[in-house]
C-alpha cells in the first residue's frame, strides 16, 4: 500500500527524534511492551530499550515525572491513553507545566510534549471520544497543535519534540488511519501557521484536527450549488494564525468555524470573537459555529448526530449567505 497513514508517520517522528537525541524518552500507559492502544509506539522499545518504557495507570504522576525530567535536561514524550484519560494530570499541566518558565523568571524551560488521543469517530464512550483542547488553550504556557493530516503530524511532532517550551499535542484518533501519499520525512508548516487547504471565494471554513476533512468533504458537496468554499486547517490552536484567518475572510466575507467540542466557549468563540474585532468591517455574515452539542459524550448510537457532519456545515453556509 502506497504512501504512509498517521500512525505510521507519528511512529516515524518519535522513532527520528529517539534516534537523533538520546535525552528524548517516550512513556506512558502501555506504550512499551503492546506499542500503544492504537499502536503509535510500536516497535519504539525493541529499538531503543529502556528510553520506551510503560508507567502505571496515574497520569498525573506521568506527567509529573516528565515535568522533572524535562527540568533535568531530557526531552520527555508522555502519553495520555485517550483524551478523557488526560483530567487527573490536569492539575499538573496547568500549575507546573504551563507555569515553570514564568515562575523560574525564565531560568527552567519545560522541553516536553504531552500526546493526547482525542475526539470521536470510534464509536467510544466518554473519557475515550472527547475534545479537551479548549482547557489547554486557555492556559497561558502551553502550545497547542492538532494535525489533520499525515504528513502534518509527522512535521509538527518532531518540531513539538524540539520546541524548548510544553505542548499539548492532540492526534485526532478519527485521522489515524487514513493515508497520505508520499514519503517520510516530510517538512511542513512551523508550528503557530495556519493552511489553506483548499482556496475558495464563497465563505471561509475553519476546522482543525478530525473536522478537516469534515470541511474538505462539504466543500466539494458545496460545489454542486455553485459555492467555492475556502477552507482553512488552523494545526495550531495556541498560538492562533488570526493573520490567516482575517485575510480569508477579508477575501469571502463570511466565515464557519468547525469543532467537535461543544459550542459554548469552543474555539469556534474565540475565533468569531476574533473575527468581529479585527475583520468586522469585512464581514457580510455572523461568523457561524457547527460543533458537538453541549452535553457529555453520547453513547455510540447517537454518535453521529453529535459530530458535525457535512449537512450540519452545508446547512450553515446556507444560513450565512441568507445574510
Amino acid at each position: 500500500m502506497s504512501g504512509f497513514s498517521m500512525v505510521e508517520a507519528l511512529n516515524r517522528a518519535l522513532a527520528d527524534e529517539l534516534a537523533e537525541d538520546d535525552k528524548v524518552l517516550v512513556f506512558g500507559q502501555d506504550v512499551a511492551a503492546l506499542g500503544g492502544v492504537f499502536r503509535v509506539t510500536e516497535g519504539l522499545h525493541d529499538r531503543f530499550g529502556d528510553r520506551v518504557f510503560d508507567t502505571p495507570l496515574a497520569e498525573s504522576a506521568i506527567v509529573g515525572t516528565a515535568i522533572g525530567m524535562a527540568m533535568y535536561g531530557y526531552r520527555p514524550v508522555v502519553e495520555m491513553q485517550f483524551d478523557g484519560f488526560s483530567y487527573p494530570a490536569f492539575e499538573q499541566i496547568v500549575s507546573h507545566v504551563a507555569k515553570m518558565r514564568n515562575r523560574s523568571r525564565g531560568h527552567i524551560s519545560l522541553p516536553m510534549v504531552i500526546r493526547i488521543p482525542f475526539g470521536g469517530g470510534i464509536g467510544s464512550v466518554e473519557h475515550h471520544s472527547e475534545s479537551p483542547e479548549t482547557y489547554f488553550a486557555h492556559t497561558a504556557g502551553l502550545t497547542v497543535v492538532s494535525p489533520a493530516a499525515a504528513d502534518d503530524a509527522y512535521s509538527l511532532l518532531r518540531s513539538s519534540i524540539r520546541s524548548d517550551d510544553p505542548v499539548v499535542f492532540l492526534e485526532p484518533k478519527s485521522r489515524y488511519w487514513h493515508r497520505h501519499e508520499g514519503t517520510l520525512p516530510v517538512t511542513t508548516l512551523n508550528i503557530g501557521v495556519a493552511q489553506v487547504r483548499r482556496p475558495g471565494t464563497t465563505a471561509t471554513l475553519i476546522g482543525y484536527g478530525p473536522t478537516v476533512e469534515v470541511c474538505l468533504a462539504a466543500a466539494v458537496a458545496g460545489s454542486d450549488e455553485g459555492w467555492d468554499l475556502e477552507v482553512i486547517d488552523l494545526r495550531s490552536l495556541s498560538p492562533l494564525d488570526t493573520s490567516t484567518l482575517i485575510s480569508s475572510v477579508e477575501k469571502t466575507g463570511r466565515a464557519i468555524v468547525v469543532h467537535e467540542a461543544g459550542s459554548f466557549l469552543g474555539m469556534g468563540a474565540e475565533i468569531a470573537s476574533q473575527l468581529t474585532e479585527k475583520a468586522f468591517y469585512s464581514l457580510q455574515a455572523p461568523v457561524l459555529r457547527v460543533t458537538g452539542f453541549d452535553i457529555p459524550y453520547p453513547s455510540a448510537q447517537l454518535e453521529a448526530y453529535h459530530l458535525p457532519g457535512v449537512d450540519r456545515v452545508l446547512d450553515a453556509v446556507a444560513r450565512s449567505l441568507s445574510y
